[in-house]
This record gives structure tokens, sequence and C-alpha cells, in this order.
């Protein structure tokens, strides 16, 4: 039985990924779950996206910015009709131009290749790992919806996108592993970690600021791309040069 990680929101940056996955040394049998946001800020997106595709072993959520690029090329995944004009300008706003160029120049097969992909990606996955259950989101259960409903179009588009139902699966007695929100909002500091409160576990260490930002009695945050190993909580990061595979950690 083989080991099982979870990664999120890599945004494009490709040495951040590639230096992850150097660390864990991935294993036919290990499964790498990847919840979403994969595209987008980063220059190689799409490039990421075909590894991931090409990887048997590697399974991913639909994250907020593949919903957005999926509406911006008039592929919505919810099958809600949207304003293209309206999405691209949403998804060019939120770093989808660097990501819409580099798609752009794939071959027909491989861009429909791709849309059928991202179209038929989950929007939550429960697995075990470790004698524990763990429900897998981008940002939001879908259990929770009926609490959101009136301010979405689609179950989709909440998941993807809300931050608050954090709330609702905290008290739910689930263990959860989410992204899309960057784990320096719960935990300021200058490089951002895998955070844990009760059953929440955040993976997103902030590849969406990989270039930084000031915050006061803090300083510069510098994001990084974090993984966790939920077969014993281990944890590696794209800044670490050290192969951690097989290393004594003290988890959380």
């Amino acid at each position: 039985m083989g080991f099982t990680y979870v990664l999120s929101d890599a945004h494009g940056h490709l040495d951040y990924f590639e230096s992850v996955l150097a660390q864990i040394d991935l294993q036919p049998d290990d499964t790498l779950y990847v919840l979403g946001d994969v595209i987008d800020r980063g220059t190689h997106g799409i490039e990421i996206l075909r590894r991931i595709i090409a990887m048997p072993n590697a399974k991913m959520l639909l994250g907020n910015h593949e919903f957005m690029m999926l509406n911006a090329l008039g592929e919505p995944y919810d099958g809600e009709r949207r304003n293209v004009s309206d999405s691209c300008e949403l998804w060019y706003r939120n770093g989808g131009v660097i990501t819409h160029r580099a798609w752009s120049c794939l071959p027909n097969a491989q861009k429909s290749e791709m849309l059928d992909y991202l179209k038929s990606l989950p929007l939550n996955i429960d697995i075990e790992a470790g004698g524990k259950q763990f429900r897998l989101v981008h940002a939001a259960d879908t259990d929770f919806f009926s609490h959101y409903k009136q301010q979405y179009r689609s179950q989709a588009e909440y998941s993807v996108w809300e931050r608050n139902a954090l709330a609702e699966m905290s008290e739910s007695g689930r263990n959860y592993v989410f992204g899309h929100t960057g784990t320096f909002m719960f935990d300021p500091k200058p490089a951002p970690s895998i955070w844990r409160k009760g059953d929440l576990i955040g993976i997103d260490c902030g590849c969406a600021v990989k270039d930084g930002f000031y915050k006061p009695q803090i300083g510069m945050i510098k994001g990084r791309l974090g993984c966790i190993r939920l077969d014993d909580m281990r944890k590696f990061y794209s800044d670490s040069s050290t192969n951690r595979r097989n290393k004594t950690e003290v988890p959380f």
C-alpha cells in the first residue's frame, strides 16, 4: 500500500511543483491528489496541467481558476451559460492571460483533451489514509451549498470559491484538507506553512504570491508550495532541497 500525498494551488510555478515531486519521490503505488488551481499567475500552468493529466497516479479536483478558464473558453463546467467576454475579463484579472496564451498554442487535439479532462474533475473526493477518513475540497464542501445557494449560480461555483463555509466544515466532525485560502491568512509568517486547526488542514501556502508581499509586524511574506503526506502528516515544501520521503518528522 502506497503513500497518499496532497498539494494545492501551484499556480503555474513549475519549479515549485518539480521541487515537491523530487522530494516526495512518487512511487507507482503512491497517490498524489491535487486540489485545483494549477494554472494562472505563474508562467507554466498549462505544462503542470499536462503533466498531471499524464500521471497515472495523480487525481485532481476542480479549482476556481480552472472554473474561470472553462467559462472564458465558452465551456462552462456547470452548464450555466455566462457572457464569455465578462468571463474572460474575470479570468484575466486573476492571472489568466499567460495561461490563455499557452493554451492557444496547443494543437486542437490537446485542447480538446484538456477541456474534457477539466470538465470531468470532481469537486470533492473522500479518501482514507493513515487509518482516518478525509474529505478533500478546493474551497468548500458541497454538503453546505444550501447555506449559500442564493449567492451562486451553481453548486460548482460555490464549491470552488466560497471561503466562509470553513465555519460549517470545522463543526461537522469530518476531517478536511482544503486549498484556495492561503494559510498566511490564518497564521501570518514569512514562510507560509501547512496549517491545521481541529479537523481542518489548509495546504495553500501562497504560490499565488510567490514574489511576496509586505505585512506590518511580519515583514515580507513569500509564498511556496506545500504538500502533506496524510499517512503520517509529514510536510514537504518547495523551498526545501532535501528529499524527506523517508525521514522522521514531528507531525502537527
